[in-house]
């Protein structure tokens, strides 16, 4: 199984040609209050210079339906990002709107249970209860459950951030946790680099990978070195698996 690859916080269209031409299948425009914030128009008007089959997704934080499906259709988005507590109802609105082209992806915020301190386990096994037990302290029934998600990406929990927070998560708790909750292909976030991109994929085995941080020079600004060891260093870990 090929490994999807996200490189997001994209501002500039030299930045988003970076991506491509790295072999990113995806790239990610921000369109809540960060550094790498666009807005509709500037997006626009990089998304006619990049190639078709790259995914163009738009990440939202608190958005109303009206502001997420107007920012769809002025800047060409092809997916969406909820990157918040988002109901249901608003992924079946976006659903209708859009049909399946749309591609929408949940986000789970991984908050590791102080209830559940020896769960780094070495095989990455846990009981059934257990996962139960996680799941249900971690509050990520929503975004798994969601019929119109097409995945769901688990980044780091953060009290005053909602992303692009260069921190990770326990990985092995994950893997014996969260990421073995339904067959909803999983994307890995948060704090990943060239460095531990490999480790992250051969511990969680997810669908994908989203990288921001990680990537950058300075907040909203790409490192062309540091995209193309990521995307090269995660495509050989998946090649591996």
């Amino acid at each position: 199984m090929s490994l999807w690859i996200k490189i997001c916080g994209n501002t500039t269209l030299a930045d988003a040609q970076l991506a491509a031409d790295a072999s990113a299948d995806a790239v990610g425009f921000v369109f809540a209050p960060s550094p790498r914030r666009v807005t509709p128009a500037k997006v626009a008007a990089i998304i006619p210079h990049l190639p078709a089959k790259l995914e163009k997704i738009g990440v939202f934080v608190d958005a109303s339906f009206d502001e997420i499906a107007s920012t769809v259709e002025t800047a060409g988005l092809t997916g969406v990002q909820l990157h918040f507590e988002a109901s249901p109802k608003l992924s079946a609105q976006i659903r209708d709107r859009f049909g399946p082209r749309l591609h929408i992806l949940g986000v789970v915020r991984f908050n590791a249970p102080p209830q559940l301190p020896d769960l780094r386990l070495e095989d990455n096994s846990a009981s059934e209860a257990v996962i139960q037990i996680a799941v249900e302290s971690m509050k990520v029934a929503v975004p798994f459950r969601d019929p119109n998600s097409d995945a769901v990406l688990v980044d780091a929990f953060s009290l005053t951030k909602h992303g692009g927070t260069g921190k990770s998560y326990d990985w092995g708790l994950a893997a014996a946790t969260l990421f073995k909750v339904t067959d909803k292909n999983k994307i890995a976030a948060g704090g990943l680099t060239s460095a531990n991109v490999a480790e992250a994929i051969t511990i969680l085995h997810p669908w994908g990978v989203d990288v921001v941080s990680g990537v950058e020079s300075a907040p909203g600004r790409k490192d062309p070195a540091k995209v193309r060891a990521f995307i090269a260093n995660a495509r050989a870990a998946a090649d591996r698996r």
